[in-house]
């Protein structure tokens, strides 16, 4: 079959969309559609029990039901139909009052937004803002706390000095015990302080109803506080006030968002698969990869508004994926690695490899239609634009890439608006519940960093009994090994020795270190 019949005969199109799926380019035979429907099929009805509000995170007991966030009337009970639309509509009227001026710091409106979360209560949100921000009509300026390090917080703190004033907060945790969460928190709260401002007049909670946050917010007072449900995870939380109210007060049309996301639902619905695109997606995951995880994605949008969609995809992908177990309890350590940034500019980092290195990969490419926002557009060459060059770039990688039996698959998008963004979100959300039922897994849940978290309280419980040690014989150099013993723990002389490390190397804690040839043999002591 010559490529233009095959690409004839797998392009979907969804004219009322914008959106074409291109998936000519993997080389599976002509009977895999044949042999995969079955399991198509069983996939299409495990999606539908889960929208009807089936328990589909048995673990934790608690049904899936993002897919409501933009179709409440779905949902299985008219209380949980009427906590999405009542929350969509305090956060559109929290957001009036913002841009009025209703709502205003103590010097007066509101001009930049901290977002203070995690994962994906920070992952969607920077999505959002990267593809759809526009710094000349923002209503705010946003900036974000995502992760415990000092040193970035001190660098998001140095773009917002002299600036707190005007400065609201969201702090996005459901349990509001999640430790990066809770140490932003803190840092923004001593940032508001030592500028002798009033915090709770500036700080917003998103939460679960009743958590730590949740309370912390009701008892000082904070500005309002938006809800976050179980049934609702991080990775698929950006329709939520997770995502739309970052979004709304930055002065994005987040019903846009969720019309698209929507659209996207439907046509994703249909149970034919030639017309479902998450569907052909989910097959050609099973395909590239035997259903095993035996080659990676990466992921190249050709646009520099999508940046960030790879690490968005990271999370929603591997963090559903990358599982130990399978429904049935059996071993499978199931995944699929997902790495990206963009293009054309990785054609200059690692496109060398993808075309003549390891073939342990299949790329999926992402298209974007529109060039820009103006009428007008500069010719660079006589009747080429810099457009013409980025798709001409897309277009010959792919060939590229095809000419050395590497496999590729091509989503075309209209443009990067609020309305794609929604049906993108949506579109990848039910690729990974598609998949995750072909490979019979539960993509819901995530022991993996519950286990992670675990063994970090671990580690700061570790930290605390140092520090005990030291200061109860102040000026006796330890080796890690004798200050393990010391504690009662020798077989965790490695930990102790990378904290006493980390000890050392801020002056802050007063231990000082004594190096010796040997580093592993060097000395500490509390001056």
């Amino acid at each position: 079959m010559s490529t233009w019949s095959r690409f004839k005969r797998y392009y979907y199109h969804h004219a009322g969309l914008g959106v074409a799926l291109d998936i000519s380019r993997m080389p599976f035979p002509d009977d895999f559609f044949a042999q995969m429907e079955p399991k198509i099929q069983s996939a299409f009805a495990a999606m539908q029990e889960l929208e009807r509000g089936a328990i589909a995170n048995p673990d934790e007991k608690r049904m899936v039901g993002h897919y409501w966030l933009r179709a409440p009337q779905l949902a299985p009970n008219p209380e949980l139909t009427s906590a999405i639309v009542s929350t969509l509509a305090e956060i559109k009227a929290f957001t009036a009052k913002v841009h009025a001026g209703e709502i205003a710091g103590p010097k007066g409106k509101f001009q930049h937004l901290l977002v203070i979360g995690i994962g994906g209560s920070a992952l969607g949100p920077q999505l959002v803002n990267h593809a759809l921000g526009n710094p000349r009509k923002d209503k705010l300026a946003v900036t974000f706390f995502d992760n415990t390090d000092p040193d970035g917080i001190d660098y998001v703190l140095a773009t917002l000095r002299k600036k707190l004033a005007k400065t609201l907060v969201l702090v996005i945790s459901k349990s509001g015990g999640t430790a990066e969460t809770r140490n932003g928190m803190l840092e923004a709260i001593a940032a508001f302080k030592a500028d002798g401002l009033d915090y709770p007049k500036h700080f917003v909670a998103v939460t679960g109803a009743g958590s730590k946050l949740d309370q912390t917010a009701v008892t000082e007072g904070w500005l309002a506080r938006f809800a976050m449900w179980d049934w609702v995870g991080g990775r698929t939380s950006e329709l939520s006030a997770v995502g739309l109210l970052p979004a709304a007060l930055q002065g994005i049309d987040i019903q846009e968002m969720l019309d698209g996301a929507a659209a996207m639902d439907a046509a994703t619905r249909v149970p034919v698969t030639a017309q479902n695109p998450a569907a052909l997606l989910a097959l050609m995951w099973h395909f590239a990869t035997d259903g095993r995880g035996t080659k990676d994605m990466v992921v190249l949008p050709y646009k520099d508004r999508l940046l960030l969609f790879s690490r968005y995809l990271q999370q929603l992908i591997m963090e559903s994926i990358g599982k130990e177990f399978d429904l049935a309890g059996n071993v499978v350590n199931q995944g699929i690695a997902v790495y990206g940034n963009k293009g054309s500019t990785d054609q200059h980092a690692y496109v060398q490899q993808l075309r003549e290195g390891v073939n342990n990969f299949f790329v999926t490419f992402i298209e974007v239609l529109k060039d820009r926002d103006t009428k007008s557009a500069l010719e660079v060459e006589p009747g080429i634009t810099s457009g013409d060059y980025l798709q001409g770039f897309l277009l010959g990688t792919r060939d590229a890439l095809t000419e050395k039996d590497r496999h590729s698959v091509t989503l075309t998008l209209p443009d990067v608006s609020p309305r794609t963004l929604g049906m993108v979100i949506a579109l990848y959300e039910r690729v990974t519940g598609l998949y995750a039922s072909l490979v019979g897994i539960n993509a819901y849940h995530q022991p993996g960093v519950e286990a992670g978290k675990k063994a970090a309280g671990g580690v700061i419980a570790l930290k605390l009994q140092i520090m005990a040690a030291l200061q109860a014989s102040p000026r006796e150099p330890f080796s890690a090994e004798t200050l393990a013993a010391r504690i009662g723990s020798p077989e965790k002389a490695e930990l102790v020795f990378k904290i006493l490390e980390h000890l050392a190397a801020n002056k802050t804690t007063g231990v000082k270190k004594r190096a010796k040839a040997v580093n592993t043999e060097s000395t500490y002591r509390l001056s």
